[in-house]
């Protein structure tokens, strides 16, 4: 071959490699970033916290609206923040603050989040079909969606549930870690309760062996104390679900009371219990749920649908212990860090 043509050829080839690597550099340039839409109907400390780890966590150049509901979810104008990822811009949050309505952010939004209960009912209830991720919700919230809402079965949108608590599974896990040799859990729990109370029976079923749960009810206030009478001397451990015991300090403070009256530990699933007297508890945090969120809006987009929503529960960033209790109890823990390894392993 002439090497004349042969050098042609190489130079030939190397410009158009060079040509193709500018245009995919053009092409990323001008392709915009993944757009948020964020819908926040309270003002709940845990729900501003996860706001914010959601806006530092967007991408370079990513659109974030935080959209603030008024009180009913009415579909007005509502204020909005637009704010940039960038560094440089991250301390200007209200920086291009403007009034749109919900409607117009719907129209153009790659994935809209909604965070917590009154949220979650808003923005099931208006059109669209973006994805959706309803974040921060406890079990019996989305239940109550599941029985009150058919819009979150609507099979045009893709719906992403991310509850705020560990599985039952995960809270089992701990249990069975800091205590090896015990088998029966003593839970008092109340009717509404009772989509809870099966996901523990399930994930009960499912150890090795199986755990034994001893589950009584008390359907008010006054019945708790004889429905602890009973779960106690059935119990090796207590567990405090997260309903409306778990959400009421009295109710709490009389579990954790009779637990400690009978030498028995408590878990749980907040920090607020471990500083109250429980033992031990596997928790999320407003950070690893924002980071789980994200994800969970990634699958949803790469999914081919379906009128079933998709449903996480909150994977634990960490566990708490009170050793206090624990040297109480004559009990030897591992370090939280362990314990929390050992529930990444046993998921």
């Amino acid at each position: 071959m002439n090497p004349s043509i042969s050098l042609f050829r190489k130079r030939l080839h190397r410009g158009a490699r060079i040509a193709l690597a500018m245009g995919a550099a053009l092409l990323a340039a001008h392709t915009p970033a993944a757009a948020l839409t964020v819908l926040m109907g309270d003002e709940l400390a845990a729900h501003s916290e996860f706001v914010q780890y959601l806006r530092a966590g967007q991408e370079p150049g990513a659109r974030f609206d935080l959209v603030r509901l008024s009180p009913g979810g009415a579909d007005t104008p509502q204020v909005t923040e637009a704010a940039s990822a960038d560094p440089e811009r991250s301390a200007s949050v209200n920086a291009g603050v403007r009034t749109r309505s919900l409607r117009a952010l719907a129209s153009d939004a790659n994935l809209t989040m909604a965070v917590g209960m009154p949220a979650a009912r808003a923005a099931l209830e208006r059109p669209g079909q973006q994805p959706l991720v309803l974040a921060m919700l406890s079990r019996l919230d989305y239940e109550n969606l599941r029985a009150t809402s058919p819009a979150l079965r609507r099979g045009d949108r893709r719906v992403g549930v991310l509850l705020r608590d560990p599985a039952m599974a995960d809270q089992l896990a701990l249990v069975g870690a800091v205590l090896p040799q015990k088998q029966r859990i003593g839970v008092v729990a109340t009717p509404e309760s009772e989509p809870l109370v099966r996901e523990l029976q399930r994930a009960a079923q499912g150890g090795s062996p199986p755990w034994d749960v001893q589950v009584e009810y008390a359907p008010d206030a006054k019945s708790l104390a004889a429905s602890l009478r009973a779960v106690v001397p059935r119990s090796d451990a207590l567990m405090v679900l997260p309903d409306l015991i778990g959400d009421s300090q009295a109710a709490t403070l009389s579990v954790l009371r009779a637990g400690a009256e009978a030498g028995l530990p408590v878990f749980g699933a907040s920090e607020g219990l471990v500083r109250s007297g429980g033992l031990a508890a596997a928790v999320s945090t407003p950070a690893q749920l924002a980071q789980q969120a994200r994800l969970l809006g990634q699958k949803l987009a790469s999914s081919g649908g379906g009128a079933s929503p998709l449903v996480e529960s909150a994977t634990p960033a960490a566990v708490r212990v009170n050793t206090t209790v624990a040297r109480g109890l004559g009990l030897r823990l591992p370090e939280e860090r362990e314990l929390a390894e050992r529930l990444t392993v046993t998921r």
